[in-house]
């Protein structure tokens, strides 16, 4: 297949890396066709994959011609770029209910597949297998690995691909097939999950990840007071259910309600104060009830107990909070502390990582005593 595309427009390692990632991925390609940018390629499964060369030569009509490559039937938008697009082409995506993978994610993606030779890069080294595990149950992790990887970063069109391939792995894995459930919810297919939940009930009557997207559905479907009913009948059953109020938070927050919200949150946090991601919902909660002090101190707490600045954004997303500014940006902690006062922090650089800097307020500061403490001369006395 990879000789086939060298006719493409797209540079010659461009184009084998975007069919092998086709390949490793397990797609089943239907189409493929060139554009001056890059490459187009239509899979079994209804995605349209646009991967794009250079960003600096993608424009809004690219976008418009990768949506006119198919053959009309409607798909599901999946732009893949080594670089950063400009924010104007990413709002097209979005506007489109395209997903984008972009810059870091990009070459994460080549990683996990094991193309990281074709991005210039140093191969990783082989992860630790469990042993005694057989070549196919290794397989099987890993492709559930890098599909939960991509759902937690907000990816469910790449989580599907994976979850789809676990499954055809091991048909019948139950598991895999609720991975696929929420991919599809993530992916705004309200009824293709709720057919997927109710075939893993009919197996399974009990099973609490299907039961959660069950409710999960409701609130697709905008009905969440109907999705909290079922979260609060979930947790009547078993009040200790981690899993069931940290959805019923999520629930409360889509509906605005901070404040039952906070409470749920704080009940979490008794029995597992440590958790990071919970420090940053509480902090969450207390801003949206107008405790924005605490809101600050809680948020540095969850950054101290190990929430990433990927991660962190990604809750800000989902929480509809602006963005916290990137790891590489002047006071990354105080920013956040100044935020409620100004207008949203502009977009951080992405991949940069550096050590907190000394807010600028407090070098501020510290110039003043200076120049204060500095004896001033005599003032000249007028003639």
């Amino acid at each position: 297949m990879r000789r086939a595309f060298a006719r493409f427009v797209a540079s010659a390692a461009f184009v084998q890396l975007s069919g092998g990632l086709v390949e490793a991925m397990g797609q089943r390609m239907d189409a493929a066709k060139p554009l001056p940018e890059g490459l187009v390629l239509r899979t079994g499964d209804g995605f349209l994959y646009a991967f794009l060369e250079d960003p600096d030569q993608v424009s809004i009509d690219t976008i418009r011609r990768v949506l006119e490559a198919g053959d009309g039937t409607p798909a599901h938008l999946v732009v893949l770029t080594p670089g950063h697009l400009p924010l104007a082409i990413i709002a097209e995506v979005q506007q489109r209910s395209g997903t984008l993978v972009e810059g870091a994610r990009f070459a994460e993606l080549a990683r996990q597949l094991g193309l990281e030779s074709m991005l210039g890069q140093e191969p990783r080294p082989p992860a630790a297998s469990r042993p005694r595990l057989l070549p196919s149950a290794q397989l099987l992790d890993a492709a559930m690995d890098r599909a939960r990887s991509w759902l937690e970063w907000g990816v469910p069109a790449l989580a599907l691909r994976f979850y789809r391939q676990a499954a055809e792995l091991k048909p019948g894995f139950l598991p895999a097939k609720i991975g696929i459930g929420r991919s599809l919810l993530g992916l705004g297919l309200a009824d293709d999950a709720d057919r997927i939940f109710s075939e893993v009930l009919a197996q399974r009557p009990g099973d609490l990840d299907a039961r959660l997207g069950k409710a999960a559905v409701l609130g697709a479907r905008a009905k969440p007071k109907e999705e909290i009913e079922l979260y609060r009948a979930l947790l009547a059953e078993d009040d200790a259910r981690v899993e069931v109020r940290a959805h019923l938070v999520a629930a409360l927050v889509e509906l605005g309600d901070w404040s039952a919200a906070r409470v749920e949150v704080e009940a979490m946090l008794a029995a597992t104060p440590e958790d990071p991601q919970l420090r940053f919902l509480h902090s969450a909660t207390l801003t949206r009830t107008g405790e924005s002090g605490t809101a600050d101190r809680e948020r540095e707490e969850a950054r101290r107990l190990g929430l990433t600045h990927e991660r962190e954004t990604a809750l800000c997303l989902h929480l509809g909070l602006p963005p916290p500014p990137g790891p590489g940006t002047e006071a990354s902690v105080s920013a956040v502390r100044r935020a409620p006062r100004r207008a949203a922090p502009t977009r951080a650089p992405r991949g940069r990582t550096a050590p907190r800097s000394t807010p600028r307020t407090a070098r501020t500061a510290r110039r003043t005593r200076h120049r204060e403490a500095k004896p001033r001369p005599p003032a000249r006395k007028r003639k």
